[in-house]
């Protein structure tokens, strides 16, 4: 990896506390390396910072510039047509192979339990238009983690922003025994590459019916969709609750219209521990070339922003 001229090329570590908890966060792909509660780790993620460097599978990082896939790697455009880094197949994922998460950020600590990130993604960078200011701001207010992610384009173009944790919470065996409830009973369709088709399909009786707590494991085929929150839901309700046989629980808030939850279940060899659930806040999949989905389109004049919230409890 060969950064631009001017960019900082080495990992950096910032470490945040609050009370019992501590995180550790990288500028390179402004990753959450570890989440620990009272030394009890609730993420994956790997002991030497230059393992993120071949890391393949997004773990802890802030990825984009849009988040989860795009079909053909291409999209249109106020009348014209991009085409993007083609990094799975022939789609893009998470922005393809110049993505957020493989960019060194600019890391300012701000206080004992707070940072900030940021990065400037040049017009064309992936293949994407316009150049972008993105800002992270992470802070530890334990229980709570948050995040601010805010994103700044010079031109019309899309962003959707989605933080990659694998949550454990604290288990080290997996977590088919954790229970997860979601404040959602629908979900995109999917084609054998994870692409939408445009399709919003029930949960009702169905495997990937989460809007009551049950365990991942129920999910035979594992997990690894696009859930579409419920729209009636207060603006201070949770969109996810997860629970592990610990009695540890982390309960999610956020401003998104749904979240890719993806179980882990091709997760191998990580160090640590073992699989772990993301639950990945975002902009619907591949928007871009679905007209019927909300639009990610943002401008210099409506500029993207997004909070996230975790919060950890013991039952």
């Amino acid at each position: 990896m060969k950064p631009e001229t001017g960019k900082p090329h080495q990992i950096e570590t910032a470490i945040l506390t609050d009370g019992s908890m501590r995180v550790s966060v990288l500028n390179y792909g402004a990753i959450t390396q570890g989440w620990w509660y009272k030394d009890v780790p609730l993420i994956l993620g790997f002991e030497d910072p230059n393992e993120y460097l071949t890391d393949t599978r997004y773990l802890g990082a802030i990825v984009g510039r849009v988040a989860n896939r795009i079909s053909g790697a291409t999209f249109d455009l106020d009348g014209a047509s991009f085409e993007l880094n083609a990094n799975e197949g022939k789609n893009t994922l998470h922005g393809g192979d110049d993505g957020l998460s493989k960019q060194f950020w600019e890391l300012e600590p701000i206080a004992q339990n707070e940072v900030f990130l940021s990065y400037v993604s040049r017009d064309g960078e992936g293949g994407f238009p316009g150049e972008i200011r993105f800002e992270v701001r992470i802070c530890l207010l334990g229980p709570r983690l948050v995040y601010s992610i805010a994103a700044q384009p010079d031109r019309p173009t899309p962003i959707s922003i989605a933080q990659h944790n694998f949550y454990t919470l604290g288990a080290s065996e997996g977590v088919d025994r954790h229970k997860l409830r979601l404040a959602s009973n629908r979900y995109l369709k999917i084609d054998d590459q994870g692409i939408p088709s445009g399709r919003v399909l029930a949960t009702t009786d169905k495997a990937l019916d989460f809007s009551k707590p049950k365990t991942i494991g129920s999910a035979p085929e594992g997990i690894d969709h696009y859930f579409c929150f419920d729209h009636d839901r207060g603006p201070k309700a949770p969109v996810a609750e997860l629970t592990s046989p610990s009695g540890l629980a982390l309960t999610v808030y956020s401003d998104q219209p749904g979240a890719q939850v993806y179980s882990g279940y091709e997760l191998t060899k990580l160090r640590r521990t073992s699989r772990g659930v993301c639950i990945e806040p975002s902009g619907y999949p591949n928007a871009p070339n679905i007209s019927s989905f909300p639009s990610i389109i943002y401008t210099p004049e409506y500029p993207y922003r997004q909070e996230l919230i975790l919060e950890v409890s013991e039952e």
